[in-house]
């Protein structure tokens, strides 16, 4: 054998654990989900029978579901550009700090990996009407209108909304900053030697070399909003996804269909939909990053 090949045979080995226990984990539960999804499994009944694609008709013909997939592709489409965009802008404003930069960057971290449980529990009681709100008797004291915030359904959604993006641009932030401070400084000082004004430096030197890391956010953070449920699971009222499934997600409405209902072929059903939609959005990500990229 020659090296190349002994070395080639070390690192399959090495890899050959890990992708075993990927399989198992990842693969193995998937397909048990796809058998599952069409037989008519309920964990309150003990039959089992095959009835083919009926879960992905009924969930498909399900208006909670519609509303729910609804609120999703809401949750993915505003969240994901904001985060990026404020966690863009903020990196190179940290960048430009010279002392106490790792403060800063504690600061944006701390709710990151602060439990999402407890941030969602601590912001709904900031979200909450007076006099146990801390917004609403901030508002007070201004002297302006409290508002209704997870009570509202027009406001519900983008409440839990906007504490999932100010969790995320704490990892973003991190991320964009580490890949700023990457940049080779004689590139960006030989531009300004040469005339180059800020501006021209951020779009013609800085934002193309960070390119595979906006890819890569962008596509972790589309993925992370299609599937939010903890924030909306513990700031909702009861946990159902509510006022009126005005936050309803649709990770929520499969934990709901196979933990509350026992429906656990619908939910597998749903889950698979879900897995579709994220598989779909992605490839059309990386599709589009892409051909920027080659543009």
């Amino acid at each position: 054998m020659t090296l190349a090949k002994k070395r080639a045979m070390t690192a399959y080995s090495f890899l050959a654990l890990p992708i075993l226990f990927f399989l198992c984990v990842r693969f193995g539960p998937m397909l048990y989900a796809m058998v599952r999804s069409l037989t008519d499994w309920s964990l309150l009944r003990r039959t089992n029978q095959f009835i083919g694609l009926e879960n992905f008709k009924a969930v498909l013909g399900d208006p909670v579901f519609i509303k729910a997939l609804g609120n999703t592709f809401t949750y993915a489409l505003l969240g994901a550009p904001i985060v990026i965009g404020l966690s863009l802008g903020i990196a190179l404003l940290l960048n430009k700090v010279i002392g106490g930069r790792g403060l800063f960057r504690l600061i944006y971290i701390l709710p990151y990996i602060t439990p999402i449980v407890a941030v969602s529990w601590v912001w709904r009681w900031m979200f909450q009407t007076p006099p146990l709100g801390l917004i609403n008797n901030l508002f007070s004291v201004l002297g302006l209108p409290g508002m209704d915030f997870l009570n509202s359904p027009k406001q519900a959604l983008y409440s839990i909304l906007s504490v999932n993006i100010w969790v995320e641009m704490g990892y973003c932030v991190t991320v964009f900053l580490a890949g700023i401070q990457t940049i080779p400084s004689d590139c960006i000082e030989a531009a300004k030697i040469d005339g180059a004004s800020e501006r021209k430096v951020l779009t013609r030197i800085i934002l193309p070399l960070l390119m595979p890391i906006t890819l890569f956010l962008m596509i972790m953070q589309g993925i992370q909003f299609l599937r939010i449920f903890t924030p909306v699971y513990n700031m909702s009222f009861q946990a159902m996804g509510g006022p009126l499934d005005s936050t309803k997600s649709a990770a929520l409405y499969i934990y709901q269909s196979a933990f509350m209902k026992f429906e656990m072929g619908r939910a597998s059903a749903a889950s698979l939909i879900l897995f579709a939609v994220i598989m779909a959005i992605t490839l059309v990500q990386l599709k589009f990053f892409d051909s920027k990229a080659k543009a």
